[in-house]
């Protein structure tokens, strides 16, 4: 028999390990919601034997809890292996892809700057030709006189807006630009939008001045009629991302053509860019009769952030909330696993202290990466508590045999202490450990003589390991410092590297525009000095052809010829691949550094929802960032990006308006309170 029982002892340890390894496996292979629905399966499978064998209900009770403890840290083990590889991952793709940073971020450079090119010279030169042409054609000496000066005037502005191109000193446009240039042109103009997003406003800016721009080399004579007004919520309803719209419309009654081949062929083009890059839409066509033209955008007016909630129980902080279920089925389940009732609860009361006692010795654990400090003091307190409980004669076991069992819950806020808190700070935590732990021991009754001697002696031993787990504490922090040290580092170099790149590609265009443009634009200015109208109108007309050859000249759709140069996978890198893709990225929020692997979190989550045409968002937010866009029609996306939420602690949800957001948190900081 007892060979039997031997055998049956070993084979119920060997499936109980096997079954910790199967739990630890589905968290490191499949997502929260799944590894955990297997975890819970396995705490009630274990639960339901004592009932099989007929224990009575406080064993079966501590049963599940050791159990449900013990499963709980290790399926935050695996979370946390998961976690890590993915994290692993995600830098390797990092550090492989930082090479494309610089050629990128000069290349998103060059767009920018065609994009600046065309709006502005093309809008000047444009109204110097027409206006010049206007005045030859009637031979009336007070037209030439205006044509003259406003080819001065336009001329100079010009020039200034052409030498400032290539600065960095550029600001957006908003409504107070609108209603001077509406004033400008002396159109009909109503607008009554008060204030909308810096992006939004720009582009309202460029959509007014592209259309009244068409319009004198188009339709000379008409009447324009310019509107900022409003959504109308049945016409424009608040998108999924909960924007808010306002709509800009520019239309006229037609007119004639007034010098042929003023165009550069990307005005169109490119306001659509601008525009579905705020989140807007925008479509341009004959209007009425089709002798006029309609432009119409729709654009942001505010934005509307969607409130999140930390994923506490599958994000970073599981280990915590699983450490607390490890030390509650320590001291009760423990406790209750005995065939007898445990003194503890043989009475109201004494149970009623003793898991109010372990809650407070247990639940601040779940603060450990947040607040260290706060959760050592709250536990400190509650052994102090404990101790008062002892004395009083109303809890069992006593409090010494708490400690000795439970310390571990201490040390372990006192190594979280070492690794959030700067020393100064932190180094109290070790000694003040030793201080009640020693009193908590002192009050035993295996002690003999003088307790406060015992209290001395005991403090001053403990003191030793609470000093060693402080100092590794110290070290891991040290350890992660260097890290984001290094990290901090290379993000300056590249940085660096970026903007050199980027100069490089400003100086290009620099070059350029004095050879093309600003070359002409100036000759325009000595044109109309010297009061020559026909020298003013041929100037500024090879100021746009030879813009239109310097815009034709740059390539468009991808960025590279080499389908294999990837862009590189970080959130400014997003622009980049939308562009191979056909589709636009907007930003929304201050841009700042992110963790690296945040970044190839973002930047893979919008490779998968990109597609033609659509339009995606990504939100730098205070906590991290959102990734949003239509949901996906493929069932198998959807799990890749529930995949890549899981890993990175963050968050999927999805609206009932077919839009899906991806939200990544920030790591916690290695210092914290």
């Amino acid at each position: 028999m007892n060979g039997f029982a031997g055998h049956v002892w070993v084979l119920s340890l060997v499936a109980a390990v096997g079954a910790l390894v199967m739990v630890y496996l589905l968290a490191v292979r499949r997502t929260a919601g799944s590894s955990l629905t297997g975890a819970v399966g396995l705490v009630l499978a274990v639960a339901s034997i004592p009932t099989v064998g007929g224990e009575p209900p406080h064993y079966m009770a501590g049963v599940t809890l050791t159990a449900g403890g013990v499963v709980a840290v290790v399926w935050a083990t695996g979370r946390s292996r998961r976690q890590r590889s993915a994290r692993r991952s995600a830098l390797a793709d990092y550090e492989a892809g930082t090479a494309a940073v610089p050629l990128f971020a000069a290349l998103a450079e060059r767009d920018r700057l065609a994009a600046k090119l065309h709006d502005v010279a093309a809008h000047r030169l444009t109204g110097i030709v027409v206006a010049a042409g206007a005045a030859l054609r009637l031979a009336d000496r007070e037209r030439t006189g205006d044509a003259l000066r406003h080819a001065d005037e336009a001329g100079r502005e010009a020039v200034r807006e052409l030498e400032r191109l290539t600065g960095l000193d550029a600001t957006a446009a908003g409504f107070a630009e609108v209603d001077a240039l509406a004033a400008a042109h002396a159109v009909d103009y109503r607008r009554t939008v008060g204030k909308a997003p810096a992006g939004s406003t720009e582009a309202a800016y460029r959509v007014v001045r592209e259309a009244l721009t068409n319009a004198a080399r188009y339709a000379a004579g008409a009447t324009v009629r310019v509107r900022i007004e409003p959504a109308d919520d049945q016409d424009e309803p608040v998108r999924a991302g909960g924007d808010h719209l306002f709509v800009v419309t520019v239309t006229d009654d037609g007119g004639r053509a007034v010098e042929p081949g003023l165009g550069t062929g990307r005005g169109l083009t490119g306001l659509a860019a601008t525009v579905t890059a705020t989140g807007g839409t925008f479509r341009a066509g004959p209007h009425g009769d089709g002798a006029g033209w309609s432009v119409r955008a729709s654009l942001p007016a505010a934005t509307v952030l969607p409130l999140r909630r930390w994923p506490l129980w599958r994000g970073t902080a599981a280990l915590d909330y699983a450490l607390v279920a490890l030390a509650i089925a320590l001291s009760l389940g423990a406790s209750l696993l005995s065939a007898d009732v445990p003194a503890p609860f043989g009475a109201l009361l004494p149970a009623l202290v003793t898991v109010m006692l372990s809650g407070l010795h247990a639940v601040p654990l779940a603060w450990r990466s947040r607040a260290p400090g706060r959760a050592l003091a709250a536990v400190l307190s509650a052994l102090l508590l404990w101790w008062a409980c002892d004395r009083a004669g109303w809890t069992q076991p006593p409090v010494s045999d708490i400690f000795l069992v439970y310390g571990w819950v201490e040390l372990t806020l006192v190594h979280s202490v070492g690794v959030r808190l700067p020393w100064r700070r932190g180094l109290g935590a070790p000694l003040a450990v030793a201080a009640v732990g020693g009193l908590a021991l002192a009050s035993g009754s295996g002690i003999t003589g003088s307790r406060p001697a015992a209290w001395t002696v005991l403090a001053g031993v403990l003191a030793l390991p609470a000093l060693a787990v402080w100092s590794w504490g110290r070290h891991t922090a040290r350890r992660h410092e260097r890290l984001w040290a290094a990290d901090a580092r290379r993000r300056v170099l590249l940085d660096g590297d970026a903007d050199a790149a980027v100069s490089a590609q400003r100086l290009l265009f620099a070059t350029a525009l004095r050879d093309t443009a600003l070359r002409h634009a100036r000759a325009v200015v000595a044109a109309a000095e010297e009061r020559d109208l026909r020298a003013v109108r041929e100037e500024a007309r090879a100021g746009l052809t030879a813009l239109r050859d310097l815009l034709s000249g740059l390539p468009t759709g991808n960025y590279t010829d080499d389908a294999d140069d990837a862009p590189p996978p970080t959130v400014s890198g997003i622009t980049a691949l939308a562009t191979r893709y056909g589709a636009v990225v907007r930003y929304v929020g201050a841009r700042r550094p992110l963790p690296a692997a945040v970044e190839v979190f973002a930047y893979r989550t919008a490779s998968a929802l990109m597609a033609v045409g659509v339009t995606l968002t990504v939100r730098t937010l205070p906590d991290g960032v959102e990734v949003s866009g239509p949901a996906p029609a493929v069932p198998a996306v959807e799990r890749r990006l529930r995949a890549l939420a899981d890993v990175a602690g963050g968050t999927l949800s999805t609206t009932g308006r077919g839009a899906v957001r991806v939200w990544f948190p920030e790591a916690f900081p290695w210092r914290s309170e």
